[in-house]
């Protein structure tokens, strides 16, 4: 269980970020679309579409799509948020886009919101006064470096 709601696992809060992404994109979710999203099966969708109505978080009508809920927008909302956050920090210290999604969808769930908070703050602080420190690039080119020596030592 997610330290956000401990009535809601990792993958319940997985379903209403992507249907929010989707969501916000189409301006509609519908379950092959949400399949698409998180790379499984229709009916498993349909599975935790059932679950998640029944939950009041979502308002799912078999054939039309789904719909969040106020209750289920606002974890979504907090998800992608925690999301979005850790993926501008991971792009910040130059981890791969496809590796720093892989591990913001992890870290989302299991970081304090202080700590979230905390690595917000950084990153604003970066983007508004790096330019100002060079830290970035600086950082950016150290790591560089670093992977150099390393290739060539494999």
């Amino acid at each position: 269980m997610s330290g956000l709601n401990s009535s809601l696992s990792r993958k319940a809060e997985d379903y209403l970020e992507a249907i929010l992404n989707v969501s916000l994109i189409k301006g509609y979710a519908k379950t092959r679309d949400i399949a698409k999203e998180l790379n499984v099966s229709p009916p498993s969708v349909v599975e935790m579409f059932i679950k998640l109505d029944k939950l009041g978080m979502i308002e799912y009508r078999k054939y039309e799509g789904v719909l969040l809920k106020p209750k289920g927008r606002e974890i979504a909302s907090v998800i992608k948020y925690r999301h979005d956050t850790l993926m501008s920090f991971l792009k910040l210290i130059d981890v791969p886009a496809d590796i720093a999604n892989d591990d913001a969808c992890i870290m989302e769930h299991e970081l304090h919101p202080k700590t979230i908070e905390q690595i917000h703050y950084f990153v604003e602080f970066l983007k508004e006064r790096g330019s100002e420190l060079h830290t970035l690039e600086d950082f950016s080119e150290y790591c560089l470096v670093k992977r150099s020596v390393k290739d060539r030592s494999e």
